[in-house]
């Protein structure tokens, strides 16, 4: 394995192809990205539907998979389709869908290609956009980065902003509470508790603080509205059960207060928000998960031009820092990333992790 800092020893898979065997490419990857991740069911569901792709079936739905405009594996389209079916199964409008999700052996094929068939115009919005999880588990990482900061000895009272929130569960994370390899943070009367298998030493252990915390989405949820709720629990991989008690509180805390959220695409959030003056004293910290594959190739080159100009402004007591956990599709984990100005700009690997936060394996001295 390579070590904290150092470039990777093995192939990337690149998440932008495009072209006549992508799409199964996209299918065959996120059944082994499900496989490795604790989600044999999704695993089937995805397999069901890659079948009904390549059979003879006759549809929309399915004309509109084959030739899909876009690179399928970056815009996730087999959890957009998966998202839809598993809609379907909470909602009881496909009982049919029983035995896969209960896990009993089933002609999976035969039925995801019936349920594909009878629920068509159910399902044809489900590939509009990519899937909304903002996953609670994931911002143990968050956490872990920022006690990593402030060991590095940047000021330890932190100003987050984050891209593609989503419903903004990862914006109340100083209402959680952790314990990452037996380093305690956050409140006793917690909204949530995370204590993921931690592999390696523990992190920093190190006192900190949040001045803020804000965040964007093109297409915000809002967890107190009972639809948008459940189409957010589409999205959860049924097999992983305490992720709908994690979406449960996170209900309840946005009812109590709400994440502070904005109606703005990533490249104007992260200019906008980085032309504000910043206290002497906080770190200023973008963080974004499972998020940077879907923001369109001209927004991440302003974002990453925003960080570098704010970086090269940035002072020892007014710092900057961006902190990224996206899929590492070659290895199925996700990787923590971390880069800070001044002083810290080549990135560090910090961590790989589950895909929901069941474990985090520590990377970074």
């Amino acid at each position: 394995m390579d070590d904290a800092g150092k470039k990777p020893k093995y192939e990337l898979v690149d998440m932008g192809v495009t072209g006549e065997d992508a799409v199964r490419t996209a299918f065959a990857n996120q059944i082994a990205y499900c496989e490795a991740n604790g989600a044999p069911v999704t695993a089937r569901v995805c397999a069901a539907i890659m079948a009904a792709v390549e059979s003879d079936q006759q549809g929309a739905l399915l004309e509109r998979v084959r030739c899909w405009q876009g690179a399928p594996l970056a815009d996730a389209l087999p959890l957009r389709l998966a998202g839809g079916i598993h809609a379907l199964q909470l909602a009881g409008e496909a009982p049919e869908l029983g035995p896969i999700y209960s896990g009993a052996p089933a002609n999976d094929a035969a039925i995801v290609a019936e349920v594909i068939r009878t629920h068509e115009a159910r399902l044809m919005p489900w590939l509009d956009g990519p899937p909304q999880t903002n996953e609670a588990g994931r911002s143990s990482n968050f956490i872990a980065a920022m006690l990593w900061l402030a060991d590095r000895g940047l000021p330890a009272c932190f100003e987050c902003l984050e891209i593609g929130s989503s419903a903004g569960i990862n914006l109340m994370i100083d209402r959680y509470r952790y314990d990452l390899g037996g380093v305690l943070v956050g409140p006793n009367e917690a909204a949530m508790r995370f204590a993921p298998e931690w592999k390696g030493p523990p992190p920093p252990d190190h006192a900190f603080a949040f001045a803020s915390l804000k965040g964007c989405d093109v297409a915000p949820v809002d967890l107190t509205d009972p639809a948008q709720a459940l189409r957010l629990k589409a999205y959860i991989w049924p097999e992983h059960t305490i992720r709908f008690e994690r979406m449960e509180a996170a209900i309840a805390a946005a009812k109590q207060r709400a994440p502070d959220l904005v109606n703005m695409n990533a490249a104007d959030f992260v200019e906008a928000e980085l032309a504000k003056p910043q206290a002497p004293g906080t770190t200023r910290v973008l963080m974004h998960s499972i998020v940077w594959q879907y923001v369109p190739g001209d927004q991440q080159a302003r974002v990453i031009a925003a960080m570098e100009a704010a970086g090269a402004r940035a002072t020892p007591d007014a710092p900057l820092a961006w902190v990224a956990l996206e899929a590492n599709r070659t290895l199925h984990r996700h990787e923590l990333r971390v880069r800070y100005w001044p002083g810290g700009e080549e990135e560090v690997l910090l961590a790989r992790a589950h895909a929901h936060g069941a474990d985090i394996e520590w990377k970074a001295g």
